[in-house]
């Protein structure tokens, strides 16, 4: 178990971070919804019926969505762009899909490399991408998940106040939809183009995040 806890201490820390803020957001929510709807003379809900409304679907994917999209995002962006100095970046001369020996795919492939990377062909190609396919469908899903529960969210404040709702494609081209997917994006873009930058000239010890303390600022692609 010690061993279990090590070798999974990163995954299992998030995990149960993520796991006590999913609930605390959901007993946050809860509450906020059934206060909104006594204000508005509504009927209040169940825990369990708030867990399967809409309210707290598009609550909840609309961070998802981005979260991932972040991800799918900066996957792609690395393989290409770089960063002079950034930890966050290749070398500056390894730009691109690298060459099979240096990716270690095929023939050029260890004994304990991944089946998929040794057997070539389609399986390599696509195990060769199989983090941004996975990244991206993940976020297109949740996207995809909070806007219909979007729909159904803002359509409820327009029969409240006695406008007619909108269909599916009406709403994907509304304020509302691009406004709750646009907050979130621009945030993850800021955060992510700020860890890329700041990582040049900030360190953190002991982190493989930063250069070690005392590397120069133009060395690049380097980690502690």
């Amino acid at each position: 178990m010690k061993r279990f806890l090590r070798d999974n201490g990163l995954s299992l820390f998030f995990l149960t971070i993520f796991l006590l803020a999913l609930g605390f957001q959901t007993l946050a929510g809860w509450q906020d919804f059934n206060n909104s709807q006594l204000r508005h003379e509504g009927d209040a809900l169940g825990y369990g019926r708030y867990l399967l409304s809409s309210e707290f679907g598009v609550a909840m994917l609309e961070n998802w969505q981005s979260e991932y999209l972040q991800f799918a995002l900066y996957i792609t962006a690395t393989v290409w762009f770089l960063q002079r100095g950034s930890p966050e970046s290749k070398e500056l001369d390894k730009a691109g899909g690298e060459s099979d020996e240096e990716q270690k795919i095929g023939r050029h492939a260890d004994e304990d490399s991944p089946l998929w990377a040794r057997v070539g062909g389609l399986r390599t190609r696509v195990y060769s991408n199989s983090l941004l396919l996975l990244m991206g469908a993940i976020w297109l899903l949740s996207w995809l998940g909070q806007s219909i529960t979007g729909r159904v969210v803002y359509n409820e404040e327009r029969v409240e106040h006695h406008q007619s709702g909108l269909d599916y494609v009406q709403y994907l081209g509304s304020a509302d939809f691009w406004e709750r997917t646009l907050q979130n994006w621009q945030s993850e873009f800021l955060a992510v183009g700020s860890m890329a930058i700041l990582a040049v000239y900030l360190r953190q010890r002991g982190s493989p995040e930063s250069k070690p303390v005392g590397e120069a600022h133009h060395h690049t692609g380097v980690t502690g």
